[in-house]
């Protein structure tokens, strides 16, 4: 049964839809063909909203926020909130190590869907569905900040104004199928590591330990905030 909320009554196109690479033999058969179609419907919604609401945004701005929103934390969100964890089919060994609410596969379906509501209803119901269901992830860069989960420029900020230096990043896993890799990724100032985070890429990694990094920052920063406990206090 398809979900209330997605415009399509062709169950057989939702299926394929929600059908996982390690679910069948062959690609014809899986979501990756309708994934591919529906990130490029995705993209052109975004793009042309954000070139008709922010006439006075250049096209760095303009890509920027296109790509904070077509990434894939907030798909993944989307997809979560719709419920199609509930419909995606994957291999047994997949769902045995969580597939299901990973946020790659999640961002996957939802693109899928959005070439899959494409197909059967054209651009407008297309249009409409995306809009409603990326509102958040859109309303997130209205005022301004348009790659508000751009961590690495933030952590690069901190890293400057605090140490005088970048960071830098090591890749330290590769795991998963060749069409589901997953990495690890350490950031590290003057070789000393200050966090780690994973992703479906390196970039995604890279971010994911920048933003790790930047809650150790924080966390310190406060810890030096604090008033001294009466057993600390010097005289």
């Amino acid at each position: 049964m398809i979900p209330k909320a997605v415009p399509l009554r062709n169950e057989a196109l939702f299926k394929l839809a929600m059908r996982h690479r390690s679910a069948t033999k062959t690609v014809e058969e899986s979501y990756e063909r309708l994934e591919f179609f529906g990130d490029s419907v995705l993209g052109m919604i975004i793009a042309q909203y954000l070139y008709e609401h922010h006439p006075d945004w250049d096209q760095g701005l303009l890509s920027k926020a296109k790509s904070s929103i077509v990434q894939e934390a907030p798909l993944a969100q989307v997809a979560a909130r719709l419920g199609f964890d509930q419909y995606i089919e994957l291999s047994a060994s997949e769902e045995a190590t969580g597939g299901k609410t990973r946020p790659s596969v999640l961002a996957d379906v939802l693109e899928a869907v959005i070439g899959a509501v494409y197909l059967e209803n054209g651009l407008e119901v297309a249009r409409w569905f995306v809009l409603e269901q990326m509102h958040e992830a859109i309303m997130r860069i209205r005022g301004g900040d348009v790659n508000p989960d751009d961590y690495k420029s933030k952590l690069q900020e901190q890293a400057q104004a605090i140490w005088r230096t970048q960071p830098n990043y090591r890749v330290i896993q590769e795991s998963g199928f060749s069409h589901d890799k997953r990495f690890t990724v350490q950031a590290l100032i003057y070789d000393e590591v200050i966090g780690e985070g994973t992703g479906r890429s390196k970039k995604e990694a890279e971010q994911s330990a920048a933003q790790d990094a930047l809650v150790v920052i924080e966390r310190h920063r406060q810890q030096q905030n604090e008033p001294a406990r009466s057993d600390e206090v010097e005289f």
